[in-house]
């Protein structure tokens, strides 16, 4: 038990602040999270205006939490790690990403310090009508939302320099690798009962690199995959 539920569930900024930090150094830098762009986006976002509100004395902790509906708010650090992952070595930022999975909106958050451009989609019509007045109320004027299939991507705002799927279907869809830009990343988890993290590039011949980064678990993305 934190020393904040130990208060009755209570946390001021103080404890927010340490706890934030603690996050930061412990279970990002002190792991592998090395980017500065991603680490000062972690630092920036406060995951707690992302959680229910009992659930505050948690909100640096470094699990995943539940949001309502069957979903949840990602651990930090897979957070930190699928966006470093989708940055590269873009440079300051990349145009345009697409974040797959709102959920309570912080990935799409943590994207919008970093890109110029988020466009996040949730299949959930309630849960994307949340994050958006939560994302709105907070500031976050760079990011569109819609509540739709992310198997289908977001045609027409395609190509996209990165993609975060935050939820695992059964494999890649065809539609996410069509819609990333050359040079642009993919980061994806893939499987039923056994999910790999996996990182695609779509190379400048047009190919595409796959690279089988972690074991992970992550809810099953739902929705309809296209017909092949």
């Amino acid at each position: 038990m934190s020393d904040d539920a130990e208060k009755g569930g209570q946390s001021t900024d103080v404890d927010l602040t340490l706890n934030q930090r603690k996050m930061i150094e412990e279970h990002l830098q002190g792991r592998d999270i090395h980017s500065t762009l991603v680490l000062n986006a972690m630092q920036r976002v406060q995951r707690h205006t992302f959680i229910p509100h009992e659930m505050t004395p948690d909100a640096y902790a470094d699990f995943p939490l539940p949001i309502g509906y069957g979903q949840t708010i990602s651990q930090p650090y897979i957070v930190a790690l699928m966006t470093q992952l989708a940055l590269g070595e873009f440079s300051p930022s990349p145009k345009r990403v697409l974040d797959i999975g709102t959920g309570s909106g912080y990935q799409a958050a943590v994207l919008s310090e970093v890109a110029k451009e988020v466009y996040s989609m949730e299949i959930i019509p309630t849960l994307a009508d949340s994050a958006r007045e939560r994302l709105k109320k907070l500031g976050y004027n760079n990011i569109t939302i819609r509540c739709g299939d992310g198997h289908q991507g977001w045609e027409e705002n395609a190509p996209f320099d990165c993609i975060i799927v935050a939820a695992a279907p059964n494999e890649v869809p065809a539609a996410l690798k069509d819609q990333l830009a050359p040079g642009g990343r993919l980061v994806i988890p893939v499987g039923k009962h056994y999910q790999e993290l996996l990182r695609i590039t779509h190379t400048e011949t047009g190919q595409f690199a796959t690279e089988m980064i972690t074991p992970v678990r992550f809810v099953p993305m739902t929705g309809k995959p296209l017909e092949k």
